[in-house]
């Protein structure tokens, strides 16, 4: 590698560095008089109180999203990488490609369309985890076929040449060896989806209460409507709400992409006969 390449990857490296220690420590630094326990076992109160129910939100409605775009993103990359080389599969393909072009907020404004109006669900969790699915999936679908992709065409041959059939080598060969990067793909999917805002802003409302187990028409609270919404309050409480969900959501999805991150390299070394 030349000097000058040296000096740009550094330079880089320093300017990433500096905008991820600026933004970190901005939000610390304003968070920080807002972090007691108040924050996580008061609800929410006018622009005031706590995050409990901010915070329950986020979480059922990340998790409600990624357990519906878990098996059919998952399904969809397996057969992207088996048999994914005709007309379907490149449709799908481009299909996918284009979705993750489309802006979450369109996404969000197609959703209040035919859940919140049409479907007649009004503001509701489950047309806020259905539109945050429907935005998972091409991101879960991709992640899957390249996960899958990697590993060496010799472990397929290895596993039909033993006389298995092809949904034991998809199911019992490839799976458990794409898993580490299927589940960083994950990981990252839903790290996606508890920073977004607009799509939720049209689907799931906001709610000063905990949830109360209704999938429709009862709106739910979560962490991004406070940032997006109280830091434009002409008050220092809701200023510091607004950076303490800020925190939160920034601390859950570092400790999602660290987990993705020591997750698939724990399993490149323990598989590391898959390793291309």
């Amino acid at each position: 590698m030349s000097a000058f390449a040296w000096l740009f990857v550094v330079f880089s490296f320093l300017f990433l560095a500096a905008m991820f220690i600026s933004i970190v420590g901005d939000v610390v630094i304003h968070a920080w008089p807002a972090l007691t326990p108040k924050l996580l076992t008061d609800i929410t109160n006018g622009i005031g109180g706590g995050l409990k129910n901010a915070i329950e939100g986020s979480v059922v409605m990340s998790v409600g999203a990624l357990l519906l775009a878990a098996p059919i993103g998952i399904s969809a990359g397996i057969y992207l990488s088996e048999h994914g080389y005709g007309g379907a599969g490149k449709m799908l393909r481009f299909l996918s490609d284009v979705l993750v072009g489309i802006p979450s907020i369109v996404l969000g404004y197609v959703g209040y369309i035919t859940m919140v109006i049409y479907l007649g669900w009004q503001f509701s969790v489950a047309a806020g985890i259905i539109t945050l699915t429907v935005m998972l999936l091409p991101y879960v679908a991709r992640s899957t076929e390249l996960a899958m992709a990697n590993i060496p065409l010799a472990v397929r041959e290895a596993g039909y040449g033993l006389g298995a059939g092809e949904g034991r080598v998809v199911l019992q060969i490839l799976l458990p060896g794409a898993a580490p990067a299927i589940m960083t793909g994950l990981f990252y999917a839903v790290a996606l989806s508890m920073g977004e805002t607009a799509p939720l802003l049209y689907t799931a409302g906001w709610s000063n209460y905990m949830w109360n187990g209704q999938f429709t028409k009862e709106p739910i609270g979560y962490l991004t409507y406070v940032i997006w919404t109280f830091i434009n309050e002409p008050f220092t409480e809701s200023h510091m709400l607004a950076f303490a969900a800020a925190f939160l959501i920034t601390g859950g999805v570092l400790i999602l992409i660290l987990a993705g991150r020591w997750l698939l390299i724990r399993g490149q070394r323990r598989m590391g006969v898959y390793q291309g």
